[in-house]
């Protein structure tokens, strides 16, 4: 049932990412019958072991088999076969979550290492209101979505470059778009993953230092571990398991903080 997946030169050759491949193989056993509507996909960690890949991958694909209705996972019980996939239709992958933070990591940390050579008083104080936005929705329903979207926007823009603002800005736009990034943060909400507020903190702090290698940290950090609780949100065990499970994801974007 399935075949190793190559996970070493595969996403480079073919453009395609590792978990879109993933996806393409449950798609294709699925067609086969497989598996049958009701059924329990096999567990993360035998899905990993029959595909040849690393469990956050096998998290993504079975999280973009949600996407296409195929699928529903059930926090602490895995993810049960919803409907069959037509023959012939191939599915057309949004961009996914974890591309969305990488991305993040990457522009939203230099945007903060230029914001700290440029953003005034009065925007850092604009900054403190807005994560006590954040601290004040947490605590009445856990939404702090929208003050944490508009504190990564005015980092963005006290950076006083028109091009990285404009970056930052279609990269929320896509993580509103994406079905995918709406399904997850869907699930971080139901596994109480909020903004934190100490993070936010740590940022304001960088930036009134005017150090931009420190804001850059700062910013890094804060995006880093939101990667982190985001791969908690769909991870089918408890979270004394998933703490090993993660380090390969947390490496890849390890990489991506160095750059």
């Amino acid at each position: 049932m399935g075949r190793p997946i190559d996970g070493g030169r595969g996403d480079s050759i073919s453009g395609e990412r590792l978990y879109q491949k993933v996806a393409r193989a449950l798609l294709s056993e699925l067609r086969k019958g497989l598996y049958a509507i009701g059924q329990r996909l096999p567990a993360e960690r035998e899905l990993a072991a029959i595909h040849g890949v690393s469990r956050p991958a096998i998290r993504e694909a079975v999280l973009a088999l949600e996407v296409l209705g195929l699928v529903e996972v059930r926090i602490g019980s895995g993810a049960y076969v919803v409907a069959l996939p037509d023959h012939g239709a191939e599915p057309q992958f949004d961009v996914s979550a974890f591309e969305l933070m990488e991305a993040r990591v990457l522009f939203e940390g230099e945007a903060a290492a230029l914001a700290a050579l440029h953003i005034t008083d009065y925007e850092l104080d604009e900054l403190d209101k807005l994560v006590n936005q954040i601290s004040a929705a947490n605590r009445r329903d856990g939404r702090g979505e929208a003050p944490d979207e508009a504190f990564h926007k005015l980092v963005a823009r006290a950076s006083r470059n028109k091009a990285v603002e404009e970056v930052v800005r279609s990269l929320w736009e896509m993580r509103s778009a994406s079905p995918e990034c709406a399904l997850l943060l869907e699930k971080a909400r139901t596994a109480n993953v909020q903004p934190v507020v100490d993070e936010h903190l740590a940022i304001v702090a960088a930036l009134r230092s005017r150090d931009a290698n420190r804001a850059r940290q700062a910013m890094r950090a804060h995006l880093s571990a939101v990667i982190e609780h985001l791969l908690f949100a769909i991870e089918e065990e408890t979270i004394e398991t998933v703490r090993a499970d993660l380090e390969s994801k947390r490496q890849r974007y390890t990489k991506a903080s160095s750059i």
